[in-house]
């Protein structure tokens, strides 16, 4: 018999934090706010700023997940 089960470990301590959550969230809300912007209006200074904002959205999910991950 175990003494430490394979459900937790620190990893999945990790994956059940709520700030983890929020930050997923706020990468979502920022990666769709770039999408929208980039098909709203038609201005290539506008397109630039909306992938840049697309891609710092993104950027916070890959960070909230490589932090469940990275435990």
């Amino acid at each position: 018999m175990e003494i430490n089960p394979k459900q937790n470990t620190k990893s999945m301590e990790n994956a059940n934090q709520a700030s983890i959550y929020k930050l997923l969230i706020v990468g979502v809300v920022v990666s769709m706010v770039g999408v929208y912007l980039r098909f709203a209006f038609d201005s290539s200074m506008l397109s630039l700023v909306s992938w840049i904002i697309l891609f710092l959205g993104a950027f916070i999910c890959c960070k909230a997940v490589f932090k469940i991950l990275g435990s």
